[in-house]
């Protein structure tokens, strides 16, 4: 069959998606019949990839086990994730039909390591605020206060691509850095002055603690009650990986108390309720959402540190060079499941925390 004629359904697509895949679609190596849609993938909107070879999804999307299902009917013969987590798709449901499953395993860390950074000098000195206060014309600096970073210990847990070019960029402020990850990377951490620590003397040693680890069934609320007790009082806590890694009722506990002195996340638990749309002509009715949002030392994003033109032509990309690998009948280095040429546990292929 030809490439042109090789249907790929887009769900949950915005006019950034458009304009970038229709921009690599024009390479030689490619070609292909996009076909894009707002709606996001459910099991109430799986009819609508009737005639398509491919669907491409994204991470709000649900590809569950009767998504799945309704997939394989309608003969929908690759399944393309336009992003690193597939937690949302039943690989064991699409294994046993022989449905094969690609992704993007990484895109620019530098994207997600820079936001990340822009989260904590924002916080830290409370740029958020300042910015308000001048806008209402109010000039006062009073309990805008912020501290050095020179000096301090910044914690990182999960040092994969991400995590390491956070520690990077964390060079030139002079700080100590402490990291945990089951796969210790000992010649970076040589080279970044990094010493790796466990998990309870990061989070009690730490002035600021930044996440930057997949979601894994084992470390599913990380951040609790329990270990939100170990850190010193006043700590900043980043989050740019997983919202799951936090239990957002426990964390605003721990900022009711002061234990939480800053928290900047540009993910959260319940996120496909509201990131990347606009509710604005509707209540909020996600509680701990708009009672997390009401402090003024949170700042809360909507999934965007990965935003930038290099991320998006890097995922418009490498997802059509899944398709054009599975329909030329090449090796799919970036499948998950029993279809990869590299099957191994997910602990394994992707650097767990």
């Amino acid at each position: 069959m030809s490439k042109r004629n090789i249907r790929i359904a887009f769900f949950d697509t915005k006019p950034h998606d458009r304009r970038f895949f229709d921009e690599a679609n024009r390479s030689e190596q490619f070609g292909f019949d996009l076909i894009y849609y707002e709606t996001r993938l459910a099991p109430g909107s799986a009819r609508m990839a009737e005639g398509a070879d491919v669907v491409c999804a994204f991470i709000n999307d649900d590809l569950n086990a009767s998504t799945i299902q309704q997939l394989a009917r309608l003969k929908v013969r690759l399944v393309a994730m336009r992003c690193a987590g597939f937690s949302n798709v039943a690989v064991e449901t699409a294994d046993e039909l022989n449905l094969p499953v690609v992704r993007v395993p990484a895109y620019s860390p530098f994207a997600v390591a820079e936001y990340t950074l822009g989260l904590l000098l924002t916080l830290n000195r409370h740029i958020h605020r300042a910015f308000n206060r001048v806008r209402e014309n109010i000039f006062s600096i009073s309990g805008l206060i912020g501290f050095d970073l020179h000096g301090k210990t910044v914690g990182i847990v999960g040092t994969g691509k991400i995590g390491l070019q956070f520690a990077r960029l964390l060079q030139g402020f002079g700080v100590r850095i402490l990291a945990y990850d089951p796969f210790p990377n000992k010649k970076a951490a040589q080279e970044l002055g990094m010493d790796y620590v466990p998990l309870e003397w990061l989070l009690t040693e730490s002035d600021v603690i930044s996440l930057h680890c997949p979601l894994l069934r084992e470390n599913v609320g990380l951040i609790r009650a329990e270990t939100l007790e170990k850190m010193k009082d006043g700590v900043i806590l980043l989050n740019t990986s997983r919202g799951r890694l936090i239990r957002t009722g426990d964390l605003i506990g721990a900022l009711e108390s002061g234990k939480v002195g800053s928290v900047g996340i540009d993910v959260y638990e319940e996120e496909s309720n509201y990131f990347f749309e606009d509710p604005a002509d509707r209540a909020m009715e996600e509680d701990l959402l708009a009672r997390l949002m009401a402090f003024p030392n949170v700042i809360v994003s909507s999934h965007q540190a990965f935003f930038t033109q290099e991320t998006l032509r890097h995922v418009a990309e490498t997802t059509l060079k899944n398709v054009h690998d599975f329909v030329t009948k090449q090796e799919m280095p970036h499948a998950v499941g029993i279809h990869g040429v590299k099957a191994l546990p997910v602990r394994n292929y992707v650097r767990a925390f």
